[in-house]
């Protein structure tokens, strides 16, 4: 569910066209929270009245006494009575675009790792004839590229050096527990900066804290009008006071402080150096500009008589950012090449990459292996990391006549196991190849004694097993999302433990077919939740009445 938050201050002109964009966005899963900041016209009661025809939907509130506390205050109590998961802000002054709450939560679940997706703005100018000097409309110019997950803290840099870039809080969605971690709102400074900057404060802290989504679709109408806020933008002292303020605010944040991007830093310092010396910087414009044009012909030199490749590596060196070979000059050397140097997962060259995060996890819970343990087509790592506390080894297998087997059933449907059965089931890569992975899981589920522990693994990023694919099928490659919803639909969250292992380099061999010791074990070890090799589950099964 998306919690709604419009706060509201005398806004009776606007707030039910406001409000009527909610009530018409295609995505009804919301709720929304009418927050008065003291408001003396009739907003009141248009907010109480639909509060009260649509007690289910809406929820009106205010501060103690009726008073006025301001922005920050306001959008923080509408967050504190909230339920959703998501959480959208609307100025009672603007519109949102119907389907404007469907495509940001679709983003938000389609990127777990988002704490806020935003679009541009379109600057309303034309709400009604000449009311606000006859400005033309527009649609606001990102300034950075869009469609894209942008990691921390790039963001904070551009709206930092780019004030226009900075979006409207009519036209971001926040995951809630972002907003928790950062304390939401910051109350004080919205009250000295008379509510300039209190949403870019909140920028601030999520962009040095989490990625952000940035979109180039446009789902809101920011409205210009000759009001408070809108007016005090127009005032140079009063919007120069107010920034001078936040800049302040943020110099002592403990993240910025602590921040270390060269690029961030360079900018902030800029901004703050031209906040506190208006005066001088009014005369260094011309000077900067002359500056900039001849930094521009030094560019132009270097890139001229410098080797494109030194080029890119000193610029990137200079703006504190990883370096990347520029296009056309990375070497593919041997793997260059549009078959993989093995097709059975390099296990002719040594032990296959996937496996030594298999292994690893398993040396990790060896105490979980014990007492009569289950494994799938052979007991060798019930042997290896069980030892002297195995008891009876058992092997399961869907087809008849394998060396070792003892059980001979499908997962799926393994009715003839008996429930309670195991201490311990090892489960290395395998539900790829059950069509049912669910019922997969409930079988585990049944046959592990109360107390007993799952210890799986499967695959992530991973070739196609050919071998197992013609005889029983393989249907599935996984994420730790995927892996924690399908296991919690069974176990309980609290007794599950879901982990990822692997990076670029990693599966990047791994496809190819190359072995664990043709890679470093730093290499190997370096972890990128975006490249997931291989997922790991510990599930326990509860007791009952624990």
């Amino acid at each position: 569910m998306v919690s709604v938050i419009i706060i509201f201050l005398n806004a009776e002109k606007f707030i039910r066209e406001a409000i009527e964009s909610v009530f018409a966005q295609t995505d009804q899963g919301w709720e929304l929270l009418l927050v008065d900041d003291g408001s003396s016209d009739s907003s009141t009661a248009i907010a109480k009245n639909c509060a009260a025809h649509r007690p289910e939907k809406v929820v009106y509130l205010e501060h103690p006494g009726h008073r006025n506390r301001g922005m920050s205050a306001s959008r923080n109590l509408g967050i504190r009575n909230s339920h959703g998961e998501y959480i959208a802000f609307l100025d009672a002054d603007d519109v949102w675009l119907p389907r404007k709450l469907e495509h940001q939560a679709e983003i938000l679940n389609r990127y777990p790792e988002a704490a806020m997706v935003y679009g541009p703005g379109h600057w309303w100018h034309s709400w009604a004839p000449n009311s606000n000097g006859g400005g033309r409309d527009f649609v606001q110019k990102l300034g950075i590229e869009s469609d894209q997950l942008v990691a921390p803290p790039r963001l904070l840099t551009l709206f930092l050096g780019n004030e226009g870039a900075v979006p409207s809080p009519s036209g971001v969605i926040l995951r809630r527990r972002i907003l928790e971690q950062i304390d939401g709102f910051e109350e004080e400074l919205c009250n000295a900066v008379r509510g300039l900057y209190d949403d870019q404060a909140m920028y601030a802290k999520v962009c040095l804290k989490a990625p952000v989504f940035v979109s180039k679709e446009c789902w809101y109408r920011y409205r210009q009008h000759p009001e408070p806020c809108c007016a005090v933008m127009g005032q140079p002292e009063k919007h120069a006071a107010a920034r001078l303020l936040f800049l302040s605010w943020l110099a002592a944040y403990p993240l910025m402080q602590s921040q270390s991007d060269g690029e961030l830093r360079t900018v902030f310092r800029r901004q703050l150096w031209a906040s506190r010396h208006r005066t001088i910087e009014k005369f260094l414009k011309p000077a900067r500009a002359q500056f900039g044009r001849i930094k521009d012909l030094l560019k132009w030199l270097a890139r001229a008589t410098v080797p494109a490749s030194m080029y890119h590596w000193a610029r990137c060196r200079w703006r504190g950012l990883p370096y990347a070979p520029p296009v056309g000059s990375v070497r593919f050397g041997n793997l260059r090449r549009v078959t993989p140097v093995s097709r059975i997962f390099g296990i002719e060259r040594g032990r296959a990459i996937d496996r030594y995060y298999i292994e690893n996890f398993l040396a990790r819970h060896a105490d979980d292996i014990r007492g009569c343990a289950l494994e799938v087509a052979d007991n060798k790592y019930t042997a290896c990391f069980g030892g002297d506390r195995v008891t009876r080894s058992e092997v399961l297998h869907v087809q008849e006549g394998t060396p070792k087997v003892t059980i001979v059933a499908d997962l799926s449907s393994a009715n003839a196991i008996p429930p309670n059965h195991f201490d311990c089931i090892i489960l290395t890569q395998t539900l790829q190849f059950i069509y049912d992975a669910r019922a997969a899981v409930l079988t585990l589920r049944r046959i592990l004694k109360p107390g007993g522990v799952l210890l799986a693994t499967l695959p992530g990023i991973s070739q196609i097993s050919r071998y197992d694919a013609e005889r029983w099928g393989d249907y599935w490659r996984f994420t730790s999302h995927s892996v924690r919803r399908l296991f919690e639909e069974v176990f309980s969250p609290a007794d599950l433990t879901v982990a990822s292992y692997g990076n670029v380099l990693a599966a990047g061999a791994l496809l190819q077919g190359l072995a664990v010791e043709e890679l470093r074990p730093e290499e190997l070890d370096y972890h990128d939740p975006d490249y997931e090799l291989v997922i790991t589950v510990r599930a326990v099964k509860r007791r009952c009445g624990a």
